[in-house]
């Protein structure tokens, strides 16, 4: 019986995930100088598994990146990309898309990671919704300190915890 109840856990866990997705994200990357830099962060950024298109934005530093369906995202390896040519992420804007995902006390699952949702208490979370990675090396400084100064997190099972403003 309870072979079942994990087989059943896991296979509801599995739809759930095959259907919530990361659509897009918008990469504010600074320390870019010229269209060369601008160009070879792109290049690395290219190279991520889940990554669809880009539509780099040079008057603003922007990354507009479309993620491929059913590839899980990993801002993590985003991050290390932009680190890897030279510079650093100034801001992270990512969507989701809620429709068939279980939040549980404002977290939610995905792709082996743990979000935390910080200001969405009193919001409807269903279909396509953009919030912000607040965390150190996804935000700026004042961003983080803002809203991670009152979290008080517990270890998630495997992965990592992603903060999220909304």
């Amino acid at each position: 019986m309870k072979t079942i109840k994990i087989f059943l856990l896991l296979f509801t866990l599995t739809v759930t995930a095959a259907k919530a997705q990361f659509t897009k994200a918008e990469l504010q990357v600074s320390g870019l100088t010229c269209a060369l830099c601008a160009k070879s962060t792109e290049k690395a950024l290219r190279t991520l598994p889940f990554v669809s298109d880009i539509k780099t934005d040079l008057m603003h530093n922007l990354y507009l990146i479309t993620f491929k369906n059913d590839v899980p995202v990993n801002f993590e390896q985003i991050s290390k990309k932009v680190q890897g040519s030279g510079f650093s992420v100034n801001s992270l804007k990512a969507t989701y898309n809620f429709d068939n995902t279980k939040i549980a006390d404002n977290n939610f699952s995905y792709g082996g990671d743990t979000y935390k949702l910080l200001n969405a208490a009193d919001k409807s979370l269903s279909g396509s919704i953009n919030f912000t990675i607040v965390d150190s090396g996804f935000a700026p400084k004042s961003v983080s300190k803002k809203y991670l100064s009152q979290v008080t997190d517990t270890t998630p099972v495997s992965g990592r915890i992603y903060h999220l403003a909304i």
